[in-house]
């Protein structure tokens, strides 16, 4: 597979220097970004980050600090239709894809880049909402992860008990009356971010991490998302529904939920953990949906566990001492 440079936006990543970024082609057609950065000296392995819907990899520039100082690289992803990746429709505001195994594609390219560029092994993934569901299915086909993280993960959307019927009706619907690119009722073109202040929002407590979003956005508004089509989240559903009918892998996994979480629905993550023999799930006191962006004294013991569980999956076992 060939790949060229990509342009990474340091003067806001906050990444590790000598980070770098490609563009690179999917077995479908579709260009996608990726961005990785590297520890001086060897590395422990390398942890792939694959985030979640509207999100791009200068988001993730501070997470890669975390592991590059912990000795890990790290690697993150533009999926199809947002950040920098090829936007299928007219409108780029609005996020969709015409079927979610799509993703796979993705995915599919991002290992064999890491494969060509020779990020170090073991390699490990950390899916981040919708890159929770994404990051469950590659497991589940049989990706070379040693083990898997996931922070608020998509296996489920969380409405509320006047929006579910309606948001049903619309993703079923919405597609068959010829609205399926379109964004569903009630949602905005605008990313939210953007339009929404501190005060109130459901993605993180710290203001810090949350102007560093909308600086972001504000310096490089081409990487801004809205809402999804409705094709999307007819997509959406029905990979959750098929995540949460498979047999947990057999991968050792740990999870976080912040315990105000509104984005993604807790009783899945909840009912999916509690049935992952390997799986570890451990609730943030307060957290939102970006557990890796809360403040420093959430984020730091997080990033701590993070690491210490890949290091415990892949380390290798003590001799038995002879008698």
């Amino acid at each position: 597979m060939e790949y060229t440079p990509a342009p990474l936006f340091e003067d806001v990543a906050g990444g590790p220097a000598g980070g770098a970024a490609h563009w690179l082609t999917t077995e479908d057609g579709k260009r996608i970004r990726v961005a990785h950065w590297l520890p001086k000296g060897d590395a422990r392995g390398t942890v792939m980050l694959f985030p979640g819907r509207t999100e791009y990899v200068e988001k993730y520039g501070d997470t890669a600090k975390e592991f590059v100082n912990r000795g890990y690289a790290s690697l993150s992803v533009d999926w199809r239709g947002q950040g920098l990746a090829d936007r299928p429709l007219d409108d780029p505001r609005i996020g969709h894809v015409e079927q979610f195994t799509d993703y796979q594609h993705d995915v599919r390219a991002v290992l064999e880049l890491a494969g060509q560029l020779d990020l170090p092994k073991p390699w490990y993934v950390i899916g981040h909402s919708m890159g929770g569901a994404i990051g469950l299915r590659a497991v589940l086909e049989g990706a070379d992860f040693a083990a898997c993280a996931f922070t608020g993960p998509m296996w489920g959307i969380f409405f509320t008990p006047i929006m579910k019927p309606l948001s049903q009706l619309t993703a079923y619907w919405g597609p068959r009356l010829g609205l399926g690119e379109k964004t569903p009722p009630t949602t905005s073109l605008d990313s939210y971010v953007i339009s929404q202040p501190f005060e109130g929002n459901v993605l993180t407590r710290d203001p810090e991490m949350y102007q560093m979003m909308r600086d972001q956005l504000a310096a490089h508004p081409e990487l801004a998302l809205g809402a999804p089509s409705t094709i999307w989240l007819r997509e959406a559903l029905d990979e959750c529904a098929w995540l949460m009918e498979q047999t947990a892998p057999d991968i050792p996994t740990l999870t976080f939920l912040g315990s105000h979480e509104q984005i993604v629905d807790r009783k899945a993550i909840r009912a999916r953990m509690a049935n992952w023999p390997s799986g570890t799930l451990i609730e943030i006191p307060d957290g939102e949906h970006e557990v890796l962006m809360e403040g420093p004294e959430v984020r730091g013991p997080v990033f701590d566990q993070l690491a210490t569980h890949f290091a415990a999956a892949t380390a290798k076992p003590k001799p038995e001492q002879c008698h």
